[in-house]
């Protein structure tokens, strides 16, 4: 029997409850090369607190002059001939032909920092974040992104945040738990993006790596807690703090354990002494000593920096640069840290503001409240990269207050991304967490295809499952043996299209022209076994299970 033969009376088979083995195994490592198992996963949110000086940060070279001459006369950043090289953002990596460099401050680190992580390929710049109808509160600001709105609606409520949000939707199977599914450090504040909107305790705020301190006050101030609560706005708050006490000194028990047996494996003394380091060396020894906590997010403060950003004029040394050496450095160990064995796999980390700052330099070596900010996303699976284009300086003008305007993506987009992609989200709970009110349009049809690497994505995303139940295509013979035809429900006149074996590499990819109702694709080169056929682009993509 032919090995063809085999495979397609292997799929009638399984189909009637009976998986052979060559199909049963193939179908298994399909599910593992499309990470069905996210459970392991983590994302770690640096907080830049104040509002990061994107157009400091990465420098759009491209109009250097311009920048350097109108806008920053006194606090550009240097660029020459003999530094160009080493701070250039390689446009080959990032597919793109940008001309942009790094502040020098993103080279601290053993590894080279930031500029090393996109080198590795495993840092994605993503340039212009913001929101409509920007408000340049910090609190307001922050309580924007906290919340999972904008600037025209608090829709989406503004007494939950969007994290706890998605925390009880997306694992509300594990609810209650003994262990608190985020974790902040860095600030005395809860962050109310942890707030969730019906749960209590997902989160905990702890200070330092003391665990004891990790425990309630509360506990040993007031008493027995109550069980009996008043119907009342009053009782509401009562059973709030309640709980939450409650399960503070739960958790308390799992992060001493975890932190107990945890270890930083990067030598704890190649960790910069600074604030951030601290945290994110925290952080790393908590999730190696087995915390099965989703969400960490630590923070650095200093970024509002109206005066002395730049110490003198013409001295790049100042309150930025230092800022950036201890983002810099502090992340350059705990990538090294967490690299050191397999947990580096499952994390991804973040940088985020609540604004930017103005393209003009203001009159004390500073600059104000501006609207849009870079993010960078980084770790293992991450596909290194930029997304989205240079600013444009002519932008910023007199009549608009000096103010970058135009938002290329949408931090939403950035969250929802890493929220479906990278931990396994669907569609339900990405609604649940962020919806556009404005334009009643869900975060879910506007995911960024380019931010995880294809073979890291979760099965949320691109599902063994969930790619047979066709929509627009619809793709015959399956099993297929020389072609596979394709046809168009709608009679769209063609899309382009992509194969990717069950490791995730493409093996083959070309463009659908539809005549006579349907087109034809080669598949007799390609290997047996199980593949993904990918139909479309941006948000039109579809992808199918294909058996060959």
């Amino acid at each position: 029997m032919k090995r063809r033969e085999f495979i397609r009376l292997s799929a009638t088979a399984s189909a009637l409850g009976l998986i052979p083995s060559e199909v049963g195994a193939a179908l298994k490592l399909a599910n593992t090369a499309f990470n069905c198992d996210v459970s392991n996963r983590k994302l770690v949110l640096i907080e830049l607190r104040g509002g990061n000086d994107g157009l400091n940060t990465i420098i759009p070279y491209d109009n250097y002059g311009y920048y350097k001459e109108t806008l920053r006369a006194d606090i550009h950043i240097p660029v020459t001939s003999s530094n160009y090289n080493a701070l250039k953002v390689d446009g080959q990596l990032s597919g793109t032909n940008q001309d942009l460099v790094f502040n020098p401050a993103l080279l601290t680190g053993a590894n080279n920092g930031f500029k090393g992580l996109y080198q590795s390929g495993n840092l994605r710049l993503i340039q212009s974040v913001g929101y409509p109808a920007q408000n340049r509160s910090h609190f307001a600001s922050i309580d924007l992104w906290a919340t999972g709105n904008d600037g025209n609606s608090w829709d989406n409520g503004n007494t939950s945040g969007w994290m706890g949000r998605f925390m009880e939707n997306a694992y509300a199977d594990l609810l209650p738990s003994n262990y608190p599914f985020a974790i902040q450090l860095g600030s005395n504040n809860n962050w109310l993006g942890f707030h969730a909107e019906h749960e209590h305790g997902l989160d905990l705020n702890i200070d330092g790596q003391n665990s004891e301190n990790f425990y309630s006050v509360l506990s040993g101030l007031a008493g027995q807690a109550p069980s009996v609560f008043p119907n009342s706005h009053f009782g509401e708050e009562l059973r709030y703090i309640t709980d939450t006490d409650a399960f503070a000194n739960t958790y308390a028990n799992a992060i001493e354990t975890s932190f107990n047996n945890g270890s930083n494996l990067n030598n704890a003394a190649d960790y910069p002494d600074t604030d951030l380091a601290n945290q994110l060396k925290t952080v790393a020894r908590l999730i190696r000593g087995g915390i099965d906590t989703k969400i960490y997010m630590v923070t650095i403060g200093g970024f509002d920096t109206h005066n002395q950003q730049n110490q003198a004029a013409n001295d790049i040394n100042g309150t930025h640069t230092e800022l950036l050496n201890e983002l810099s450095g502090a992340v350059d160990a705990f990538v090294q840290d967490i690299n050191s064995d397999s947990i580096g796999d499952d994390i991804v980390g973040l940088t985020f503001s609540e604004f930017g700052r103005k393209a003009m330099q203001n009159g004390n070596l500073g600059t104000d409240h501006g609207q849009i900010a870079p993010m960078f996303v980084f770790g293992n699976s991450v596909n290194g990269g930029v997304s989205g284009v240079n600013v444009d300086l002519n932008e910023a003008t007199a009549a608009n207050r000096w103010q970058f305007e135009t938002v290329q993506h949408d931090y939403r987009q950035v969250f929802g991304t890493l929220l479906q992609d990278f931990l396994g989200a669907d569609n339900t709970v990405l609604d649940k967490t962020f919806f556009d009110h404005t334009n009643t349009a869900s975060f879910a049809d506007a995911t960024m295809d380019e931010i995880i690497q294809h073979e890291h994505k979760a099965c949320a995303s691109l599902s063994i499952n969930a790619v047979q139940s066709p929509t627009r295509w619809v793709i015959y013979p399956n099993p297929a043996d020389n072609f596979v035809h394709v046809r168009s429900i709608f009679d769209e006149e063609g899309a382009p299209y992509k194969i990717y074996n069950t490791s995730g590499a493409l093996v083959k990819s070309g463009h659908i022209d539809v005549e006579a109702g349907k087109t034809s694709v080669l598949v007799s080169d390609l290997a047996s076994g199980i593949y993904i056929f990918e139909i479309g682009e941006g948000k039109t993509i579809e992808r199918k299970k294909l058996i060959v």
